[in-house]
C-alpha cells in the first residue's frame, strides 16, 4: 500500500517498484504473516506499507546519478504549505543499457543487454480543514519500458492512478474512507530462440488493458483498555489479454472480477498481558470465506513473548485465469478453472529489547491448501510448457531471527531465515531457498554515512519437479553518502562488489543475476524563503 491506497497491478497483483521515489517515502512499515483479515486477499502472507513525507514549506529536492552500463537517472520535487492546502510533487526518470542475462559461454548473436528506461511522477494536494480532519488527492504515473535479453524481446507498461483519501479524528474515535481508479497498459513481444542462440522468432504480440475501482471505509474506537477497527472494502477489476499470434491467428482471454469483505479487528491489555482477534468476511463473487486471526503477546520493556494463529486465502488473478506467457523457450499456459488458495498458519516468537540492541527470533508454520503455481506439462531441450494449477497442498515451516546492535557510530544489523517448503508429494517450493540471510554494518560520523552489506541464498529448485537447479550464491554491496553543504551530498553505490556470476533461472538456458554495478551523483534538498 502506498498511503493507505492498494499498489499492485490490477491485472496481475504485482507492484512496479519503479513507481517509487525512495527520498520521498517518509517510512516502511512491513507486516509479516497473514493479514487477510484487514488487507484482503493481496495479504496472503503480509503487508507492506509505504509512507510519503509530509509537504514543508517552500522545500525542493533534486538530484542526478550516473554509473556504468551507461546509466543515468534524474530526480526533482517540490512541497509547499498555504493556510490550509498543502501540495508535493515527485518526479524520476531512470535510462540504463542494462547487463546481458545469459553466461558468455551460452549467448549468441541473438543475445543483447537486458535494459530498462522508465519516468514516474505523482503529485498531492492535501485540505488541512482542521487538526482533527484531512483529505487528500493523489496522482501518479508511470510509463516503463524494457529489453529482456534477446534481439526482439521487449514489453512496455503505461500506468496511471487516481486516490482520495479522508479522515476525520474525534475525541477518541477517528473515521478513514479511502477511494482509487487504476488504469494500466502492458505491451509485451514474444520469441523463440535457436539452440545455438543465433536465430531467433516472434511466436507472439500482447496487449493487456486492465483497470481497478476501489474503496474502503474503517472506524477506529481506542480505549483505555481496549480498541477496535471495523471497515469494508471492495474491488473490481477488468482486464484483457489479447495475443496477435504468429504465423496467424487471434487469442484472447479476460474477464471481470468483483471482491468485497467486512473485517473486525480488536486488541485488549490486561498488565503485561496483551490480546489480539480479527475477522473478515469476504467474497470473490463465487466464493465466500472467513478469515479469523487471533494472538497475544506478553512481556515488558525488556522482552516479549507473542505468538499467533490464522487463516487466510488469496484469489487468483486476472493474470493467472487467462493471460499466457514466455521466457525464453520457456511458456507458460493461463488457467480459467483456477480455484483461490487458502493458508493457515501459527506462529511463536520472542523479542529481547536492550538498551542499545535487539533480538528477535520466531517459529513459523503454515499450510496452503490449493496452492496456485506452475506445473510443468512439457520439459525438453527446445521447450519448456508449464500451467497454473491448483496443486493439492503445500507446507512451509521455519523459524526467522534477528538482531541489531548499535556502538557509538556504528549499528550492526543481522538476519536469518529457514524455510522448508514443501509440496504433499515431498518435492520442494520451487524458487525457496531453504536458508537465506543478511548482515549489514554502517558507520555515521559527522555528515558522512558508510554501509555494507552481504546477501546470501542456498540452493533453490526452478520447477516444480525439481529438475532445474539454482545453485546458492553470495553478494556484497555497499553505500555512501557524504554531506557537502547543508543543502547538498554526494552519494555512492556498488552492488555486487565482488562481480560474482549467480544464476537465477532457466528457460531451459541458465539466466544469470546482475554484474557489479555502479552509480555516483549529488543530492541536493533544502528550503526557499521569502
Amino acid at each position: 500500500m502506498w498511503d493507505g491506497i492498494p499498489a499492485n497491478d490490477p491485472f496481475g497483483g504485482w507492484v512496479y517498484w519503479t513507481r517509487f521515489a525512495p527520498d520521498a517515502l517518509e517510512r516502511a512499515e512491513i507486516s509479516k504473516g497473514a493479514s487477510t483479515s484487514v488487507f484482503g486477499d493481496r495479504a496472503l502472507s503480509g503487508a507492506i506499507a509505504l509512507f510519503s513525507k509530509p509537504a514543508e514549506p517552500l522545500r525542493f529536492t533534486g538530484g542526478y546519478e550516473f554509473g556504468n552500463k551507461n546509466t543515468h537517472q534524474a530526480s526533482a520535487g517540490f512541497s509547499h504549505l498555504l493556510n490550509h492546502w498543502a501540495f508535493s510533487t515527485n518526479a524520476r526518470a531512470l535510462i540504463t543499457d542494462g547487463y546481458y542475462i545469459v553466461p558468455a559461454y551460452k549467448r549468441g548473436t541473438s543475445d543483447t543487454p537486458a535494459g530498462v528506461k522508465f519516468v514516474a511522477a505523482d503529485a498531492r494536494v492535501d485540505w488541512l480543514r482542521t487538526p482533527e480532519s484531512r483529505l487528500f488527492l493523489k496522482f501518479d504515473m508511470l510509463a516503463e519500458e524494457r529489453a529482456n535479453g534477446t534481439a526482439l524481446v521487449t514489453n512496455s507498461t503505461g500506468l496511471g492512478g487516481l486516490s482520495a483519501h479522508f479522515h476525520q479524528a474525534f475525541r477518541t474515535d477517528s473515521l478513514t474512507l479511502l477511494a482509487y481508479h487504476q488504469r494500466a497498459q502492458y505491451h509485451a513481444v514474444f520469441s523463440t530462440v535457436a539452440a545455438n542462440r543465433n536465430s531467433e522468432r516472434i511466436t507472439s504480440w500482447q496487449r493487456v488493458p486492465a483497470d481497478a475501482t476501489g474503496g474502503a471505509a474503517m472506524y477506529r474506537l481506542n480505549r483505555k483498555k481496549w480498541n477496535t477497527l471495523v471497515g469494508g472494502d471492495f474491488q473490481r477489476v477488468e482486464g484483457e489479454s489479447k495475443d496477435i499470434l504468429v504465423p496467424t491467428g487471434v487469442r484472447i482471454g479476460g474477464g471481470t472480477q468483483f471482491q468485497r469483505g467486512g473485517f473486525a479487528q480488536t486488541d485488549f491489555t490486561a498488565g503485561s498481558l496483551r490480546l489480539f482477534g480479527g475477522a473478515r468476511v469476504h467474497s470473490t463473487g463465487t466464493n465466500n470465506f472467513l478469515n479469523p486471526s487471533g494472538g497475544w503477546t506478553y512481556g515488558n520493556k525488556s522482552w516479549r513473548a507473542r505468538g499467533t494463529v490464522y487463516k487466510s486465502f488469496r484469489a487468483p488473478t486476472l493474470n493467472e485465469l487467462y493471460r499466457e506467457f514466455r521466457a525464453g523457450n520457456a511458456a507458460t499456459l493461463p488457467n480459467a478453472l483456477l480455484k483461490p488458495e487458502s493458508a493457515f498458519g501459527a506462529e511463536l516468537g520472542v523479542d529481547y529489547f536492550g538498551e542499545l540492541g535487539r533480538l528477535s527470533v520466531t517459529a513459523f508454520r503454515t499450510e496452503v491448501d490449493q496452492i496456485i503455481t506452475n506445473v510443468t506439462l512439457l520439459s525438453t531441450p527446445a521447450l519448456i510448457q508449464r500451467q497454473r494449477q491448483n496443486a493439492a497442498s503445500a507446507l512451509s515451516r521455519g523459524v526467522e531471527a534477528n538482531w541489531s546492535y548499535s556502538w557509538t557510530h556504528l549499528r550492526a544489523e543481522m538476519s536469518y531465515l529457514y524455510a522448508d517448503g514443501r509440496f504433499a508429494n515431498n518435492l520442494r517450493l520451487p524458487q525457496v531457498p531453504r536458508n537465506q540471510g543478511s548482515s549489514t554494518l554502517t558507520w555515521t560520523r559527522k555528515g558522512t554515512v558508510l554501509s555494507g552489506g552481504l546477501r546470501s541464498f542456498s540452493l533453490q529448485l526452478e520447477d516444480d519437479l525439481n529438475v532445474f537447479k539454482l545453485p546458492g550464491y553470495a553478494t556484497l554491496h555497499m553505500t555512501a553518502r557524504r554531506q557537502l553543504t547543508s543543502s547538498l551530498s554526494a552519494v555512492l553505490a556498488i552492488e555486487n562488489i565482488l562481480d560474482r556470476e549467480y544464476v537465477v533461472g532457466n528457460n531451459p538456458t541458465p539466466l544469470i543475476g546482475a554484474p557489479l554495478l555502479w552509480r555516483a551523483g549529488l543530492r541536493w534538498e533544502g528550503h526557499f524563503h521569502k
